[in-house]
C-alpha cells in the first residue's frame, strides 16, 4: 500500500510540474536579453495613448484597463510562446501576466518597473510621433469617385491586424484584383477613427463608386474579401 501511495504521489508531482508556467519579473537588461530571441512575443499593456509616446520595437498592444479591448487582443497571442509583458510602471502588468498565467499562457515575464525602468536603464524605444492627423475632409477626398476601394484602419502592434497581414497581400498580388487601397493608421489617425466610428480594430471598408458598401470589424477570410471586392 505504501508503495501505490508514493507511486501515486510521485506521478502527481510530475503532473504538476509538466504543467507550471514562469512568473518571472525581470530587470531592463534581462528583459531586453530575452526580446531578442527567437520566437517570443512582446506585450504593451498600457493605453494607446501612452504606446504612441514611445514603445519597445515589436510590441503589440493591449490597453489592460479595457476588458473587451485586452481580452479581444490577446486571443491572437500563441499561448505556448514566451511573452514578454509591460506597462509604465508594472502594476498593470503584474494583473495581466497574471490574467494571462491562469488562462493558459505557458510563459510570461513582466517587465519589473515598467517602461519607467526601461527608460531609466537608457534602453531605445520607437513609435513616439507628432505625425499630424488626417482629417475627415481629407479621408473623404481620397476616396475617389468611380472604382473600387478597400479601406483597411489598423495598426502594426494590433494582434488582429497583424495576423490579417498575410491574407491583405495575397489579395493585393492577385493582379485580377483591380481596387485602390488605402491603409489607415489608427495609432497616428485617432480624430479620424471617432469620425468614422470605428473603435475595435481592424475594420475593413470597401467603396464602391464613392460609396460606403461593406464594413467589418475583426478578422476577414481571403475568400470573403475577394468576394466583397467583386460585387
Amino acid at each position: 500500500m505504501r508503495n501505490v501511495f508514493f507511486v501515486f504521489l510521485f506521478f502527481a508531482f510530475i503532473s504538476c510540474k509538466g504543467q507550471a508556467v514562469s512568473t518571472a519579473q525581470v530587470g531592463a537588461d534581462e528583459f531586453e536579453k530575452g526580446i531578442k530571441a527567437a520566437k517570443v512575443q512582446i506585450l504593451d499593456v498600457r493605453t494607446s495613448a501612452e504606446f504612441n509616446t514611445g514603445h519597445i520595437k515589436n510590441a503589440l498592444q493591449a490597453d489592460w484597463n479595457n476588458n473587451k479591448q485586452f481580452t479581444d487582443r490577446v486571443q491572437y497571442i500563441d499561448k505556448d510562446k514566451p511573452v514578454y509583458v509591460y506597462c509604465l510602471v508594472g502594476g498593470r502588468s503584474a494583473a495581466a501576466a497574471d490574467w494571462m498565467r491562469n488562462n493558459g499562457f505557458k510563459n510570461v515575464i513582466e517587465l519589473s518597473g515598467g517602461i519607467n525602468a526601461w527608460k531609466k536603464a537608457t534602453k531605445p524605444l520607437e513609435g513616439s510621433t507628432n505625425q499630424p492627423q488626417m482629417t475627415l475632409d481629407e479621408y473623404k477626398k481620397s476616396i475617389p469617385a468611380t472604382g473600387t476601394v478597400l479601406v483597411d484602419v489598423g495598426a502594426t502592434w494590433c494582434p488582429p491586424c497583424v495576423k490579417m497581414e498575410p491574407i491583405l497581400q495575397d489579395i493585393l498580388a492577385d493582379k485580377k484584383n483591380e481596387f485602390i487601397f488605402i491603409k489607415i493608421d489608427a495609432g497616428i489617425h485617432t480624430n479620424l477613427l471617432k469620425e468614422l466610428d470605428i473603435e475595435p480594430i481592424p475594420v475593413f471598408i470597401i467603396y464602391k463608386n464613392g460609396v460606403e458598401v461593406w464594413r467589418k470589424q475583426g478578422l476577414v477570410s481571403k475568400d470573403e474579401l475577394k468576394e466583397q471586392l467583386k460585387k
